[in-house]
């Protein structure tokens, strides 16, 4: 069985549990010992990265190369085109999420709890975020709609979640393209996708919570 060293609220962790989820795998999860980035944990992932994975004696410990290595060690079915070009684009799609949507999104966090509000950083970031929103459709007004969901799909449905939920707590003014919005309920659909989502918001919403009341 596989083992997957996660923590429930990581951004990353939900990404690759769709994947799990939309493949039938099955895995135990645990919480890095010693706590994320803690010293105990480095010792079995030096860079101290989540998620983590551990098969038969495999350790990986980066999302993407986790994602294409069980697609490829567990091709059924697959989320990644066959044709060259149409793979790379899906590569680029994931790309986007990855290093320029979700960094965006992540710059909010140390912003969460109530005594580090910072009202000109939640403008500037609901400026960032919408930029990469209409970015967003406007890559995926240039491409097919998807039939199948792809290795490029898993990381969107988390960080949407994550802009909503964000949205009130931070006084976020975020506008949402049709074209993403349309995106978001189609990938949605997917159960491997609504599963994890069930699960997931929970928790962030429980998480959440807890940090407001600090």
């Amino acid at each position: 069985m596989l083992t997957i060293y996660a923590i429930p609220v990581s951004l990353y962790c939900a990404k690759l549990r769709i994947l799990l989820r939309h493949k039938h795998l099955e895995w135990q999860e645990i919480e890095p010992p010693g706590g994320y980035g803690s010293d105990e944990y480095k010792k079995i992932v030096p860079s101290g990265n989540l998620p983590a994975l551990a098969d038969d004696g495999l350790l990986i410990a980066d999302s993407e190369a986790i994602a294409e290595y069980l697609n490829e060690k567990h091709p059924d079915p697959p989320m990644l085109p066959q044709e060259p070009g149409s793979r790379a684009k899906a590569r680029e799609f994931s790309r986007f999420h990855d290093t320029r949507l979700e960094p965006e999104v992540r710059k909010l966090f140390p912003h969460i709890d109530p005594g580090n509000r910072n009202a000109k950083i939640a403008e500037k970031q609901s400026r960032a975020i919408n930029d990469r929103l209409a970015q967003l459709g406007r890559l995926i007004g240039n491409a097919p709609e998807n039939q199948v969901l792809t290795l490029g799909d898993c990381g969107y449905p988390i960080t949407f979640t994550w802009i909503e939920l964000l949205q009130p707590v931070l006084g976020l003014q975020i506008v949402w393209p049709t074209e993403v919005s349309d995106y978001r309920h189609r990938v949605s659909a997917f159960p491997s996708v609504a599963a994890e989502l069930d699960s997931y918001r929970a928790t962030l919403e429980t998480w959440l919570a807890a940090r407001l009341v600090q």
